[in-house]
């Protein structure tokens, strides 16, 4: 059976380091939505999907 120790030590969280890794994660993450979102208006354009189209502009301006 493990013992454990009161004053063993714990590993340390760097929460910078936590806190740029969620930026990174967080801005790959809008980056990747917003090229989907574009991609779906080439496709409404293609279709001449005009409500599509206002839909996913909409969308593209409220996450930008």
């Amino acid at each position: 059976m493990e013992k454990k120790l009161l004053n063993s030590p714990k590993p340390k969280v760097n929460v910078i380091d936590s806190l740029f890794a969620e930026m990174v994660l967080d801005t790959a993450l809008l980056k990747f939505r917003k090229e989907q979102i574009r991609q779906k208006i080439d496709q409404s354009l293609t279709d001449k999907n005009k409500s599509e189209f206002l839909r996913l502009t909409e969308e593209l301006k409220n996450i930008s």
